[in-house]
């Protein structure tokens, strides 16, 4: 970036093979150089107070000239990047938290390179028993490590929300089968789909774009768009969406969206936009940085004048050490990578949970949420479906219930078959044998039972299909109530 020297990424999703951010290949290679050199200066300069007098080891003095041999590299190599931020920060008048970083970290580096080299420059005040003057070697070089850090773990979230952004648009199939003027079918390229052509979606397959059903009826998994569990029944002049799965029947759709018009790559492109945007915090930071930084710097400034003025002889090197102690003091660590690493991981770990969020400023307004209205009972589900009551009406028991109704699920794909099947197996029920199986689209099943004859498993409206009466076992009644805990609701007769 001409304004702050940072890297500029491409607007939207880097495609898969665009491999490693080299920003992140960069800084990582800088950290795991930088970092333990950083923990050898610190080692050094702190490991009295920790129990580990590394120093004892050197000598006061050779001590500080080991601690010049290792800081260097890290602040001038590793950190080079952050000062190249800050000049250019500087260098367009627009002061940020590199300005700090970089003045901070540089001058505490400078003045102890000078306490090193040319101690004699300082008063005897200012000089320890040993008769050495204190250095900052360890501030500038842990510093310079910890921005590091911030730095490459927000590349690195910033990496995984691409491949979550690039796993939901690999949901959609790479190829459609395309249905010609003369009915011949071919696998085209997905991105070769135009708006009018007619597309076949085979049972397994998932929906390559967005449109509308044709010819044929099917059940399609939606859990991708709404969160439902269960596959939602199309026939014709139904809508389907691109990456939702045809979990039944072929069927035959019209493209109507397609490309980067698409509902899946909306969604796609609303998480990236969400990446992008700004919290009402991070303007909040910004505009406390325009003001922040000439602040510190003018403080630094004051203090050198005053303590020049007024303090003791040599009262330009007080002066001096009082600037370096300001700029010191506040170089910042977490004012500047704290919300935008939040974000960042936020909106990728909802991104791969399922979780959309708008903007960043809805991601900060989330924090004072307190109360959570769902829109209807059971949309917060396991995703998977399973038995919760078997009520007879008649004179039959529950196990012979599911033992009928086990028995006419084994023929089905749908979702509810394997919440009657496994509660058959918990139960040790074995399905009954059933003849003449048949699916009824979007209602349920028939079929004959030796020894019982015709029996249906379904929805209401096949129960009014079949002119059975509910109203006067009460089953209709007993449904509501179940429908009122959010469960769904099956006959069997």
């Amino acid at each position: 970036c001409p304004i702050c020297g940072m890297a500029l990424e491409p607007m939207g999703i880097p495609p898969a093979d665009a491999g490693p951010n080299p920003e992140l290949v960069d800084f990582t290679r800088r950290l795991w150089i930088g970092a333990p050199l950083a923990g050898l200066v610190f080692l050094l300069e702190m490991g009295a107070h920790l129990g580990v007098p590394v120093a004892n080891w050197f000598g006061p003095r050779g001590a500080i000239f080991v601690q010049l041999v290792l800081a260097t590299p890290v602040v001038l190599w590793v950190g080079a990047p952050f000062f190249k931020r800050g000049r250019a920060s500087l260098v367009n008048r627009s002061p940020n938290m590199w300005t700090l970083i970089a003045l901070g970290t540089g001058v505490a580096w400078i003045y102890s390179m000078v306490a090193a080299l040319a101690p004699g420059m300082f008063p005897e005040a200012f000089r320890t028993a040993q008769g050495i003057v204190p250095v900052y070697f360890e501030a500038a070089a842990v510093i310079i490590i910890l921005v590091l850090v911030g730095q490459v773990m927000e590349l690195r979230a910033r990496e995984r929300t691409g491949d979550a952004m690039r796993a939901l648009l690999d949901l959609a199939p790479k190829t459609a089968r395309r249905i010609g003027p003369d009915g011949a079918e071919a696998d085209i390229p997905l991105a070769d789909v135009q708006p009018g052509d007619r597309l076949r979606v085979r049972p397994g397959e998932a929906v390559p774009v967005d449109g509308i059903v044709t010819d044929g009826h099917s059940s399609v998994d939606e859990s991708l768009i709404t969160g439902e569990p269960l596959p939602v029944e199309k026939a014709n002049g139904d809508l389907v969406t691109g990456g939702t799965l045809n979990a039944g029947g072929s069927f035959i759709m019209s493209a109507e969206r397609v490309g980067a018009d698409t509902m899946l790559a909306r969604i796609v492109e609303l998480v990236a936009t969400a990446q992008r945007s700004r919290a009402p915090i991070q303007a909040l930071a910004d505009q406390v940085a325009g003001y922040f930084v000439p602040a510190v710097v003018g403080v630094a400034i004051a203090a050198f004048i005053i303590w020049s003025l007024v303090g003791p002889e040599p009262a330009m090197v007080y002066g001096l050490v009082a600037a370096v102690s300001v700029l010191i003091i506040a170089c910042p660590c977490a004012l500047g990578l704290a919300t935008p690493m939040s974000i960042m991981v936020a909106t990728g770990r909802g991104a791969t949970a399922g979780i959309l969020m708008r903007d960043a400023e809805a991601l900060e307004r989330f924090a004072r949420v307190d109360t959570l209205i769902i829109d209807k009972t059971g949309t917060l589900t396991e995703g998977k479906p399973v038995l919760t009551d078997v009520i007879a009406l008649g004179g039959q028991g529950s196990n012979e219930l599911v033992a009928i109704a086990a028995g006419l699920e084994r023929g089905s794909e749908h979702p509810l078959a394997e919440a009657i099947l496994a509660d058959a197996a918990d139960r040790g029920v074995e399905p009954l044998p059933v003849e003449d199986f048949k699916a009824v689209t979007g209602k349920g099943i028939t079929g004959q039972i030796a020894g019982i004859g015709a029996a249906a498993f379904g929805n209401a409206a096949l129960m009014l299909d079949l002119g059975i009466d509910m109203a006067g076992a009460d089953a209709e009644a007993r449904a509501d109530e179940l429908r009122g805990e959010g469960k769904t609701a099956m006959f069997l007769a």
